[in-house]
């Protein structure tokens, strides 16, 4: 990560406390100081502290320390944010875009509104004072593609000074894609703060910001059939990734529990599959939350998982397995069990119509998630007609047997896949993604699965062996380490008393501090990023925000920062940042008690916020 510069003078905006410490008239009683960089709750008073030299904490920790103030995640470049607020009118706010760049015009629009609403949301409800200077903002990109993959640019510049007159300000972002002037787009929103007592929002004066993210994958792994999502759900969850500059929203949209996703050339799986007519996502549904998602700078990446997470709807069409055996865990890890027939050729003629659709769908992604993850050779074993035509084919009935089945299936999968896939630029096969399995492992990892074309996302621990076995031979990695980031870890067992399996609850500050370069050591530059990831068997719409939220923003910063300290440097800058996401209607699980909030460095252990 590049030296972060800042530039911190001596005098302090005149902004008083928001929303802390105010007299039911009106009247601040609390302000903020700047000592040993850290903001030190004072008492405001006309002998010692008067009214007029207060700030708030959110101003005070946008120039105390060296931190990043209110941005989330860090800049990864320089940062120079001089400390003069200025009062603006988010009714004044102008952007400037280049007309010729015309594939990127809605998408502006789109970010214009988004983002005058969110100056709009700082207030809360509040009527502010009227007044104050408009801002332009201008826009400057060079390349009108809206390919986003590993090779997309998402750096950015922001520069904010005065404008051409005093009643002004000035903001210009430079980019070479719509994806890093979004992004520059976002800080620029995070440099805005409300003053309660005057009833104004403030922006920062002058800030000069260079950034560039250290990962190009920054996602999102959702389950949305163990229990349903809705489409508003989905779309504040794509709002909060858009705030912390996730850029991948990796959507587990079937398993064996449930199959949402209406296929209208194969309808029985959604009829039969779906938990009611209601909780169904059309192609109509998927193709605007695309559009929605591109709009803050996101790509989805569909998963059909298989051959095993399959049942409800597939059992139907008279191509499962063991769907339903009981007593289940001998089949599978998770009731019901279900996995795909592989001898059976109308397999693999669903799965291409499958396949052909959701490519319509999901139009705006370069990856497929071909899943891969849990296959039980016990179920395979367990049914006659797949002992037969394994003898057949001279198979015998060992692990290593097994094996070979489910490569003919991969294999005849991928190739109904490519039938249905564009091909990307330079006449290159699309990647494919699968989950860490038997397969993924050696010696059937070497036979069977091609380095150049497969990343493997892995969801075992960090430390386990098999990740420094996958890199040593080449492969890309997307990790999803239980460890670290299994968001659905230590809540209550389902299918048995106590804990669930992968207990105990990942607090944020584990999630921050899983520092993917030193899982990759010498082979780093194979990570290519990472996902966090719930599976909703106890989650659904309803507890959704608090199960991801603030949590993903500390996954965020991760990818985004590669932060080189700890956890306890940005715990004063969560805190605020978990405001933030209030603010934005995302019901983000507090953390800590809001005094630890309004009192920096007093809660952690040792009491000094990790500086020594």
């Amino acid at each position: 990560m590049a030296e972060v510069q800042y530039l911190v003078t001596a005098l302090f905006a005149l902004f008083v406390c928001t929303g802390i410490g105010v007299h039911s008239e009106g009247e601040a009683v609390w302000g903020y100081q700047c000592k040993n960089d850290r903001c030190v709750k004072t008492a405001i008073s006309e002998e010692s502290y008067p009214a007029a030299n207060a700030i708030s904490l959110p101003a005070c920790r946008l120039f105390c320390g060296e931190g990043a103030g209110l941005l989330w995640p860090q800049p990864t470049g320089q940062l120079a944010v001089e400390n003069e607020l200025a009062h603006i009118d988010p009714d004044q706010v102008w952007f400037q875009w280049d007309e010729k760049l015309t594939q990127l015009v809605g998408l502006w629009e789109a970010n214009r509104d988004r983002f005058r609403s969110q100056l709009k949301k700082r207030a809360q409800g509040a009527a502010l004072k009227p007044g104050g200077k408009a801002v332009r903002i201008k826009l400057n990109v060079t390349d009108d593609s809206l390919a986003l993959n590993y090779e997309t640019d998402e750096s950015y510049s922001l520069t904010v000074v005065a404008g051409s007159s005093k009643d002004e300000l000035q903001a210009t972002i430079e980019a070479k894609t719509f994806f890093g002037a979004r992004h520059g787009l976002e800080t620029l929103s995070q440099l805005v703060l409300y003053d309660d007592i005057r009833n104004e929002l403030q922006m920062v004066a002058r800030a000069r910001v260079s950034d560039a993210p250290a990962f190009p994958h920054r996602g999102l792994a959702l389950d949305t059939s163990r229990n349903f999502i809705d489409l508003e759900s989905l779309r504040r969850t794509l709002d909060g990734m858009a705030m912390v500059k996730l850029n991948v929203f990796h959507w587990h949209i079937t398993d064996s529990q449930s199959f949402p996703l209406v296929v209208k050339s194969r309808p029985t799986l959604h009829t039969y599959g779906a938990y009611s007519r209601r909780d169904v996502y059309t192609a109509d549904d998927v193709q605007r939350l695309v559009q929605y998602a591109l709009e803050r700078g996101i790509r989805i990446v569909p998963e059909l998982d298989a051959p095993a997470h399959v049942g409800e709807g597939w059992e139907k069409l008279g191509v499962t397995a063991c769907f339903n055996y009981q007593p289940w865990e001998n089949y599978c890890v998770e009731p019901p069990c279900g996995q795909l027939d592989p001898t059976k050729d109308a397999v693999y003629d669903i799965l291409e119509d499958v396949y052909r659709e959701m490519n319509a769908m999901f139009n705006r992604s370069d990856l497929f998630h071909m899943g891969g993850d849990e296959v039980s050779v016990r179920c395979w074993n367990a049914t006659g007609s797949i002992q037969r035509w394994m003898g057949e084919q001279e198979w015998g009935l060992q692990e290593g047997d097994f094996m070979k089945l489910w490569n003919y299936f991969q294999t005849e999968a991928l190739r109904r896949l490519d039938k249905t896939l564009p091909v990307a630029e330079g006449g290159k096969p699309r990647p494919i993604v699968m989950w860490t399995s038997k397969l993924t492992e050696s010696p059937y990892l070497e036979q069977y699965l091609d380095k150049d074309r497969y990343i493997v996302q892995v969801w075992t621990t960090g430390n386990d062996s098999k990740v420094a076995n996958l890199l040593q031979k080449g492969y890309r990695l997307i990790m999803s380490n239980y460890d670290a980031l299994y968001l659905d870890c230590g809540f209550a067992g389902w299918v048995t008393d106590g804990s669930n399996w992968c207990a105990p609850y990942i607090g944020w500050q584990k999630v921050y501090n899983n520092d993917l370069m030193a899982i990759g050591g010498p082979y780093a530059q194979q990570i290519l990023g990472g996902e966090a990831a719930l599976w909703t068997e106890q989650s659904d719409t309803h507890t959704l925000d608090n199960r991801l939220w603030p949590r993903l923003s500390a996954h965020a910063e991760r990818l985004w920062s590669n932060p080189r300290a700890g956890w306890q440097m940005a715990e004063a800058r969560m805190l605020l940042h978990r405001e933030r996401l209030i603010e934005e209607g995302i019901a983000a699980n507090s953390i800590q008690p809001k005094w630890c909030l309004q009192n920096e460095a007093n809660c952690p252990i040792g009491g000094d916020g990790g500086r020594s």
